[in-house]
C-alpha cells in the first residue's frame, strides 16, 4: 500500500542548511576555542566524507550480467550518512539496459512502493519500464535500506519462529481480542529492536534519499530521472526537497501526503485512507452495472445490501471455509483483509472479489478467506515486499504519537475514516509502531514545498482507494514547480488502470521534458468488469 508504508519517531531531526545562528562571546577566548576545535573537526570530517564518497562514485558500480538485458549489482554505503567511515550496508541494485543505447539519456530510477520490491520490478517488468523512457533510459532498481534484497530488518532469527508467531494472528473483532493482538504486537516490536536495533535508526527515507543520490553518481548522471509509484512518492518528494537542484525529471504517481505523513502515523494513514470506503462502494456501484454476466455478485439482488448482509452477519460469527488454503473459517478480519488485497490490486482482480463476495454470502468462505490469508502472509513475511520491514520504514517515518495502550481511541478513529481498512491498518501498522523500540536519527519532515529547474509531473487517480486524488492536487500546488496530470480511473495508481493517454504522457515527459497542459484528464483504456479489461485498445 501507499503506504505502502514508509516511516518514526526521531530522537533528532535533520535539518539540511548546517548553519548557526549563535554567536560565540568576543571577550572570551577560552570559550571560543573550544568551538573553533570542534568546528574544525566538523569540518574536516564533512571534507573526508566528501573525498571518501566522490572516490567512490568514481569507480562506478560493478555491474554483473543477471538475464536478458539486465545487470545486478550489491553497492556498499554507510550505515550512517553522518559517519561515512563507519559500518555499511548493502544495497541490491538492478538495471535494464536501454533497448536504444545510441539514443540513451542517462538512468531512470524507479521506485514501485511496497515498500521494496525495486529490483523485483526491474527483473518482471523491465521490458515495459524501458518503453515508458521510449527505449532512452538504463532503468535502475534498487531495494532501499532495511528491506528487500539488501541489508534489511529481520524480527525473527529463524523462518520456523516466525511461522509459529504468526500462526494464529488475525484481525480482532471483540475487546479481548484486541488485548491480545495488542500485546502481540508489542512483542513483535521488542523482537524486531533486539535482532535489528542498530539498523533501525538509520531506515528513514531521508537515508535512503542519500543513498539515491549516492547511486545516481555512481551511474554518472549529473541529475536525477526518477520514477516514484505509491511510497516512492515520497522518496521522491523527499529527495526533491533536501537536493532539489539534482532533479532532472521525476513523476510522482499514487501520492503519499508528506506533511500528513510525517506528523504519525495516526493522521498519516488517517489522511491515506479517507476516500477507501468511497472507493468500495464505486466497486459495488460498477458490479451492479455491470450486470451478473460479467460481475458474480450482481444475480441477487442489490450489491450493496447483499455486501453488507454479509459483513454484518461475519461480525457475529466466522463461516465454513472449507476449500481455503488451509482450511478452516472466515472470519470478519479475513474478509476486510481481502477486501484490501484486492481493492489495492486494482480493477484487474475485481471480477474474483465479486465472485469470492458471492460465495460467501452463499456460505463458502473459502475464497476470501484464502485472499485475505495472502496479507498475512505479504504483511509478515521478513523477505517479500512489504512484508515486517514495511512495519520498520513507517515507524521511522511516521512515528506513533500515542503508546499502545491508546489503541482502542485509535481504532475506533481511523475504523470511522474507513471501516475495511481502518481495523487492518491499526493493527498492522499503528499498533507496533505504538510499541516501537526505536527512533530515527535522521528522519525529513519539511518542507515540502522546493522548487526544481524542469517542472515535475504528479499523476493522480480520480478513485485511488490507497492515496486519495486530493493528495496529488495538494502536492502538485505545494511544489514550486509541477504539473498534476489526472487520471479518470478506479485504481490504486495508473499502471493498475492502464491509459494510453498517461503512458504517452509521462514518456513524452521523461525524454523531452514536456508536461501535459495544466488540466488535462486522461481517461483509462477500459472500464471495470469489461472481459477484456488490461489489454491494448487496438
Amino acid at each position: 500500500m501507499g503506504y505502502g508504508a514508509v516511516p518514526w519517531r526521531g530522537t533528532s531531526e535533520l535539518t539540511y542548511d548546517f548553519t548557526t545562528t549563535s554567536a560565540a562571546p568576543a571577550s572570551s577566548t577560552k570559550l571560543l576555542r573550544p568551538g573553533l576545535m570542534a568546528l574544525s573537526t566538523l569540518v574536516v570530517m564533512s571534507l573526508l566524507a566528501t573525498v571518501a564518497t566522490t572516490a567512490a562514485a568514481s569507480r562506478g558500480i560493478a555491474w554483473t550480467g543477471c538475464g536478458e538485458q539486465l545487470e545486478c549489482a550489491k553497492v556498499r554505503v554507510p550505515l550512517d550518512w553522518d559517519r561515512p567511515g563507519g559500518r555499511q550496508i548493502k544495497l541490491a541494485v538492478i538495471r535494464h539496459l536501454a533497448s536504444r543505447p545510441e539514443e540513451r539519456i542517462g538512468s531512470m530510477f524507479v521506485n514501485p512502493g511496497g515498500p521494496a520490491g525495486s529490483v523485483q520490478q526491474v527483473r518482471d517488468d523491465g521490458v515495459s519500464l524501458d518503453a515508458a523512457g521510449q527505449g532512452r533510459f538504463d532503468v535502475v532498481g534498487w531495494d532501499i535500506r532495511g528491506a528487500g534484497d539488501s541489508t534489511h530488518v529481520r524480527c525473527f532469527r529463524s523462518e520456523k519462529r516466525r511461522a509459529r508467531f504468526f500462526g494464529n494472528w488475525s484481525i480482532p473483532t471483540t475487546g479481548r481480542q484486541s488485548r491480545r493482538i495488542a500485546r502481540k504486537t508489542a512483542a513483535l516490536a521488542r523482537r524486531c529492536g533486539e535482532i535489528s536495533g542498530r539498523l533501525l535508526r538509520h531506515i528513514s527515507t531521508a537515508d535512503t534519499a542519500r543513498d539515491l543520490d549516492y547511486l545516481r553518481r555512481l551511474v554518472g548522471d549529473r541529475r536525477l530521472t526518477y520514477l516514484g509509484i505509491s511510497a516512492g512518492t515520497f522518496i521522491g518528494q523527499t529527495y526533491t526537497n533536501m537536493f532539489p537542484r539534482r532533479v532532472r525529471a521525476m513523476v510522482l504517481d499514487g501520492v503519499v501526503d508528506p506533511v500528513a505523513y510525517t506528523r504519525g502515523t495516526e493522521a498519516g494513514y488517517a489522511n491515506q485512507l479517507r476516500f477507501s470506503d468511497r472507493g468500495f462502494e464505486g466497486f459495488l456501484s460498477l458490479c451492479q452495472s455491470a450486470g451478473p454476466e460479467r460481475c458474480a455478485l450482481a444475480g441477487d439482488g442489490p450489491v450493496a445490501p447483499r455486501v453488507n448482509r454479509l459483513l454484518e452477519r461475519l461480525r457475529r460469527a466466522s463461516i465454513s471455509a472449507p476449500s481455503a488454503d488451509p482450511p478452516g473459517e472466515l472470519t470478519y478480519g479475513d474478509a476486510l483483509s481481502a477486501i484490501v488485497v484486492n481493492m489495492s490490486a486494482g480493477p484487474a482482480t475485481w471480477p474474483d472479489l465479486a465472485a469470492q463476495l458471492e460465495a460467501a454470502a452463499d456460505g463458502d468462505g473459502s475464497g476470501l478467506a484464502t485472499a485475505g490469508r495472502l496479507l498475512t502472509t505479504a504483511f509478515s513475511s521478513q523477505d517479500v515486499a512489504p512484508g515486517l520491514p514495511g512495519i520498520a520504514l513507517t515507524c521511522a517515518d511516521s512515528p506513533a504519537r500515542q503508546g499502545p495502550g491508546a489503541w482502542r481511541n485509535v481504532l475506533d478513529r481511523l475504523t470511522r475514516v474507513s471501516f475495511i481498512y481502518g481495523p487492518v491498518i491499526t493493527w498492522w501498522r499503528w499498533a507496533p509502531c505504538a510499541s516501537w523500540p526505536a527512533r530515527s536519527a535522521d528522519r525529513y519532515t519539511g518542507p515540502w514545498n522546493a522548487s526544481t529547474k524542469n517542472p515535475i509531473l504528479v499523476i493522480g487517480t480520480r478513485f485511488d482507494p490507497n492515496t486519495p486524488y486530493a493528495n496529488a492536487r495538494r502536492t502538485a500546488r505545494r511544489l514550486g514547480n509541477a504539473v498534476l496530470l489526472t487520471h479518470d480511473g478506479y485504481s490504486h495508481t495508473s499502471p493498475r488502470d492502464p491509459s494510453a493517454c498517461v503512458k504517452s504522457a509521462t514518456g513524452e515527459y521523461l525524454v523531452n521534458l514536456v508536461t501535459p497542459p495544466q488540466g488535462t484528464i486522461c481517461p483509462s483504456d477500459r472500464q471495470p468488469f469489461d472481459p477484456v479489461f488490461g489489454e491494448p485498445i487496438p
